[in-house]
């Protein structure tokens, strides 16, 4: 009888498909196009915010020492509107002792000006403006610079770009970052039984689900999917299907067709190609594959929809994430006491779907790799270790939180 190898652990095969996918290049991308993507170059401000002196308040541009007794016991001052200065306003005119301008929000300083005076405390007059209140200098102005100075470091490589950083660059100018690629992956999902959701099924024939959930998978991490379903377990076409692809992505993944039985095309089609298949220390998920087949690295999950799921989650999704320029590529880690005994075969990592709220966490479903439908309403994993087969009611257990 032959010798059966040893499965791999968790961590060495996570590691080990780690290394398969090389860093994506850094290109240049529009704004709208980097939201989630990693700043692949430190953003140098090449202007100054704010870039002039500018009123922070609908009111009046005054000279301080002309408003320095209103609203005393000298009673309100008196000024003459000189000019209207709203935002946008180019040509400037300097502001005369002893008037005032109207101005807005955002509306360039007036040279001259060192206060501005809020229009509360205004009559809000166009010709003649009674002002009740003195301004000090620098009342309600931001100064050049005073958030940005022009040639700062404003964001450094390695930022993920949310919402306020994608401000911050438009704020000083930039129409484009220069980003790591989106991950582009291709998804094949394989099996002779598999239909299209939306027909008619079959004796015998079930719908394919995989390539939805893995695309949706990758595409929530920001990378790029092309998906091809329902190829046969046929070898040949196998090969014919993935030919025209293979200079066009970063990684093949693939579902199904991996096991020891009959009929496991991918195994077939990429054995002896470049691409190892073994076993994982791990339930659900067991059988796995990854490689390079003519250049392009490949990964080979399991065809059952949870074995499928979490095998990205354990090893595909931090690869991936760390191929687009991530330094976070886990998910969040926590301890919560389990609410039900749990039971785990022995030298192997179990992870059970579960559902935590607070310190507790409530097992969801059995350990089956087909109940997708428990996997849809955790969110959670709960991680049971090699070396433990019993989890008691009330024992703590490290949760990996799925949202």
């Amino acid at each position: 009888m032959p010798d059966v190898p040893k499965p791999i652990s968790v961590d060495d095969y996570r590691a080990r498909v780690g290394a398969l996918v090389a860093a994506t290049p850094v290109t240049p991308l529009p704004l709208d196009q980097c939201v989630g993507l990693v700043l692949g170059a430190d953003l140098v401000a090449p202007v100054s915010l704010p870039p002039f002196d500018n009123s922070a308040m609908d009111g009046y541009a005054v000279r301080s020492v002309d408003v320095a007794g209103a609203g005393g016991t000298g009673g309100p001052v008196e000024l003459p509107v000189a000019e209207d200065i709203p935002a946008g306003r180019t040509d400037v005119v300097p502001l005369l002792p002893g008037t005032a301008h109207r101005i807005m929000t955002g509306a360039p300083v007036p040279p001259g000006a060192d206060a501005i005076v809020k229009v509360e405390d205004t009559d809000g007059g166009v010709e003649l403006v009674t002002i009740r209140a003195s301004a000090a200098p620098g009342t309600h102005v931001r100064r050049t610079g005073e958030d940005v100075t022009e040639g700062a470091t404003v964001l450094r490589a390695g930022t993920v770009l949310g919402s306020p950083q994608l401000g911050l660059a438009a704020a000083v100018g930039r129409a484009e970052l220069p980003v790591r690629r989106p991950v582009r992956a291709l998804i094949l999902s394989t099996g002779s039984e598999l239909v299209e959701p939306g027909v008619p099924l079959r004796p015998g024939q079930i719908y394919e689900s995989n390539s939805v959930l893995l695309a949706a998978a990758v595409r929530e991490i920001g990378g790029e999917t092309t998906v091809l379903r329902f190829v046969p377990d046929d070898v040949r076409a196998f090969h014919r299907t993935i030919a025209g692809h293979v200079d066009d992505v970063d990684v093949l993944i693939t579902s199904g067709g991996v096991s020891a039985g009959a009929y496991e095309v991918v195994k077939d089609a990429l054995s002896g190609q470049g691409v190892d298949f073994l076993r994982v220390a791990v339930q659900p998920g067991g059988p796995q594959g990854s490689g390079s087949f003519q250049g392009l690295p490949v990964v080979t999950l399991p065809g059952n929809p949870v074995s499928a799921a979490l095998s990205f989650e354990l090893f595909l999704r931090p690869a991936l994430l760390a191929a687009m320029g991530h330094t976070v590529i886990d998910r969040p880690r926590l301890k919560a006491r389990s609410a039900a005994e749990l039971r785990s075969p022995s030298a192997r990592r179990q992870y059970r779907r579960g559902y935590v709220e607070g310190d507790v966490v409530n097992p969801v479903g059995g350990p089956g790799s087909h109940l997708l439908a428990a996997f849809a309403a955790s969110n959670c994993l709960i991680e049971v270790p090699e070396d433990v087969e019993v989890i008691a009611e009330g024992d703590l257990v490290t949760v990996l939180v799925l949202d």
